[in-house]
C-alpha cells in the first residue's frame, strides 16, 4: 500500500504543499471538467506530517530500504488495532491511513 502511495504524484505534491501552516492548496481537474479549487488548510497534523516525511524519504533515499517507523506509530494512535504487529488488511491500513489524515485537515 504504502509502495503505491508513494508512486502517487498528485498525493506527493498535495502533502509537501499541505505541509507548510496555513497553505492553500489548489485543486484541478480537467477531466472532470471541474473549476479549480482553492483549499485552505491549518496546520498539518502529526499523522500528515509522518506521511510527508516517509513518501519523501521513499523517493529520495538511495540505500533501498525505508523503514516506516514514525508513520506506523501514527497509524497505531488513530487505529489501535495496528498495535501488536498482527497481520493486518493492507486496503483497512489504507482506509485508516487516509481517513486518520483527513480528520487531521
Amino acid at each position: 500500500v504504502l509502495q503505491n502511495l508513494s508512486q502517487t504524484p498528485v498525493l506527493r505534491e498535495l502533502l509537501k504543499e499541505a505541509k507548510m501552516p496555513d497553505a492553500t492548496v489548489k485543486i484541478e481537474s480537467p477531466e472532470l471538467f471541474m473549476e479549480p479549487q482553492l483549499i485552505k488548510l491549518d496546520q498539518p497534523g502529526p499523522l500528515t506530517l509522518a506521511m510527508y516525511q516517509f513518501l519523501t524519504e521513499m523517493q529520495e533515499t538511495k540505500k533501498g530500504v525505508v523503514t516506516p517507523k514514525e508513520l506506523f506509530a501514527q497509524v497505531c494512535k488513530k487505529a489501535i488495532r495496528f498495535k501488536g504487529y498482527q497481520q493486518q488488511d493492507s486496503h483497512e491500513l489504507l482506509r485508516y491511513l487516509l481517513d486518520g489524515m483527513r480528520t487531521e485537515e
